[in-house]
């Protein structure tokens, strides 16, 4: 790990946190508008999804440029995103996104 995904890693933190934090915060958010409480619950699958996309679609070439390729992670999101639609678990799917990237990965190297 380096030091930059680190940064990124409380730099993120610091700017999804607010958002999080407001329903613990702000007394009377259980009578705000349908649409800014629902805004507020899909924030954090939105910074995910956003996350997950730049990760595993666009890659830097070998001249130095950027080339958008798709591969297992691809399909490990897409799992992670459908069972998680499925069941409603984010979790589950991230641990089945995991098991399929891994077990794609054991057998592509062996």
């Amino acid at each position: 790990m380096t030091a930059s995904l680190v940064l990124l890693a409380v730099l993120m933190a610091a700017v999804t946190y607010p958002s999080r934090a407001i329903p613990m915060l702000v007394p009377g958010v259980d009578r705000w508008p349908p649409f800014a409480i629902r805004y507020l619950q899909l924030m954090g699958p939105a910074v995910l999804a956003s996350l997950a996309a730049a990760n595993v679609a666009v890659v830097t070439a070998p001249d130095g440029g950027r080339a958008v390729t798709l591969g297992v992670d691809a399909i490990g999101v897409v799992v992670c995103v459908v069972v998680t639609r499925w069941r409603g678990n984010l979790l589950l799917g991230l641990a089945c996104a995991i098991a399929v990237v891994a077990a794609w990965r054991a057998f592509a190297s062996g």
